[in-house]
């Protein structure tokens, strides 16, 4: 326990911060990295092929990217909301109850009110049942040049604007966010003030931004926050006109890379260690600092 102080409205406040680490041994985790099509079933064998991978290391918790089971078109991916918000569920339960393992299912979309949908993100604890969830807050309307630009807001509903975070005795504490959230600080800050240790950040990241963005935003997100990354990615092209970024990753407190996927469909693995979580708050005390 720790106290902050800080002046308001010309009044001196004290108030007290509680880190309360749920788990007590490391653990092995890995993100996914893909190169999601249109083939709903095709994507969903890739995914599970990649799960078995994982569990056949070592692994307790396994990531998927946003978007895993489907990345097409806008429009084509509003038609088949229905369809995938039905089977996806499904799948992670059972593939999370076959392997005994938390699955971080990515994203997909779910269907939302006005013909739009949710960019929704779900953690899945090894009995198959979903332990918590997350709609996409930020969406990612931007115009990278003339010929790359994306309206996320077109066929997505922004979620409710708040920090989700899924507390375990087992992995730890995780801060739930999907992709373009990685650009909002604040929402990690009140991610951390919710007990977050580990940030999940499920990601179809653009090349075009990632090659330049995507390691500092990753690494800044771990190192303001003393906290893991852990951040599946989409990778190559996904039909004629989108490229992703690739390079999934597993980002510790200090800000090291613990691992990379790199640039092909792959997984990285990594150990969680809830000592390097208390070693790195102790070392850089910055979260007892704050002013604001």
């Amino acid at each position: 326990m720790s106290h902050l102080f800080y002046f308001k409205d010309g009044l001196l406040v004290i108030s007290t911060i509680t880190f309360s680490y749920m788990f007590s041994e490391p653990y092995k985790a890995s993100v996914i990295q893909m190169n999601s099509k249109k083939d709903l079933q095709a994507n969903l064998d890739s995914a599970y092929k990649r799960i078995k991978e994982s569990v056949e290391q070592g692994v307790k918790v396994v990531g998927l990217p946003e978007n895993f089971s489907f990345l097409g078109g806008l429009s084509m991916r509003m038609k088949k909301a229905d369809k995938i918000a039905e089977e996806v569920p499904n799948f992670l339960a059972d593939t999370a109850k076959e392997f005994e393992v938390y699955i971080m299912g990515g994203s997909y979309p779910v269907p939302a009110d006005g013909g739009k949908v949710y960019n929704h993100s779900p953690l899945y604890a090894p009995d198959g049942k979903e332990m918590k969830s997350y709609n996409k807050i930020h969406l990612f309307d931007v115009d990278l040049d003339g010929d790359e630009s994306y309206r996320e807001s077109d066929y997505v509903q922004a979620g409710d604007a708040k920090a989700v975070v899924c507390k375990n005795e087992e992995i730890g504490n995780w801060g739930l966010s999907v992709c373009y959230d990685l650009r909002f600080p604040e929402l990690y800050r009140k991610l951390v003030a919710g007990g977050a240790e580990i940030l999940s950040i499920p990601s179809a990241f653009t090349y075009t931004t990632g090659q330049d963005h995507w390691r500092s935003l990753l690494r800044a997100r771990a190192i303001e926050n003393t906290c893991y990354v852990f951040a599946p990615a989409q990778t190559g092209l996904h039909g004629k006109n989108r490229r992703t970024w690739g390079h999934a990753m597993i980002i510790d407190p200090w800000g090291r890379v613990l691992a990379d996927a790199g640039e092909e469909p792959s997984i990285a693995v990594a150990e969680i260690d809830p000592n390097n979580i208390k070693k790195v708050r102790s070392q850089i005390p910055s979260l007892k600092h704050r002013r604001i």
